[in-house]
């Protein structure tokens, strides 16, 4: 029994959506429910691991703005009435592996029937950024539950502390706004590499597999160098390795990848999860293909 992922759409900014994470997320969570011919109303859940959004707003939850926009329920849910629960979650480029096994929690309890993980960056514009490293793209993925071998397994997770040396993005009053900024050091590909590899083994090594049993390592962040770094630390060919397709992508490239990778898989495919972010956190799960 699993978390099955339905589907996932990818959407890329244009002139209208480059400074709006939610314009984003309400695109990508359209996409995805009606690739999955879900409708909105009938969504139990909606998880936004998005971090970097629209004039650097921390309130409201970003998740209960794209419920409004995309119509799931936003009223107050009445006595015999259907109702959709939405919040969000801040991991960085773990938040969709962090959100899908929060979800699985949810589906496996039978809490909620259907899911709705949604992810999206974009540059906070008018000056609210010291060069906003990351591209606007958003990500969502729609989730249920399936009785079966199939599906989600458990998340496994690595923690290595570094007091943010390795990478942090700060907010800070500059001309009576919130201005972002980024640090990251040179070698926070190889840092990230490292964690996400021990996460990797501890997932194989419970499951009793290793790298090369799995048809495809689906991973994020979406750098080169940190696909090549955990390539070598497993042991295993580079293009083993999936990654989004544009390097710039941040929280949506767990899923971007996700949609990459396991595009050209038959059912049955055995697909390991994994991911490394700031703290420095890393997550990794095996997900096998529906039958």
């Amino acid at each position: 029994m699993g978390t099955i992922i339905e589907n996932v759409h990818v959407t890329r900014g244009g002139w209208r959506r480059r400074h709006s994470a939610l314009r984003l997320a309400d695109a990508a969570a359209r996409g995805c429910l009606r690739g999955a011919g879900r409708d909105p109303r009938d969504l139990d859940l909606l998880v936004n691991a998005g971090i970097y959004r629209d004039r650097n707003l921390g309130e409201p939850a970003l998740a209960a703005m794209i419920q409004k926009d995309i119509g799931a329920n936003p009223e107050d849910p009445h006595g015999n009435g259907h109702g959709t629960f939405s919040f969000d979650v801040a991991n960085g480029s773990c938040g969709v592996i962090t959100a899908l096994q929060i979800v699985d929690g949810f589906l496996e309890s039978r809490t909620v029937d259907s899911a709705l993980i949604v992810a999206s960056d974009a540059d906070p514009g008018r000056r609210r950024s010291d060069r906003f490293p990351y591209s606007p793209v958003g990500a969502a993925m729609s989730c249920t539950w399936a009785d079966g071998h199939d599906g989600l397994g458990r998340v496994y997770w690595v923690r290595r502390p570094d007091g943010g040396e390795s990478y942090n993005a700060t907010a800070g009053l500059v001309d009576r706004r919130n201005v972002l900024r980024f640090h990251e050091s040179a070698d926070v590909d190889s840092r990230f590499a490292e964690a996400a590899a021990e996460a990797a083994r501890r997932c194989l090594g419970e499951e009793g597999l290793d790298a090369t049993d799995v048809d495809v390592i689906v991973a994020a962040p979406a750098h080169g160098e940190f696909r090549a770094a955990l390539a070598e630390r497993l042991g295993i060919a580079v293009d083993t390795v999936v990654v989004a397709a544009d390097a710039k992508t941040h929280t949506a490239s767990l899923a971007a990848a996700f949609q990459r990778g396991t595009e050209p898989l038959g059912a049955g495919a055995c697909v390991l999860l994994v991911a490394a972010a700031a703290g420095i956190t890393a997550g990794a799960a095996l997900y096998r293909v529906p039958r």
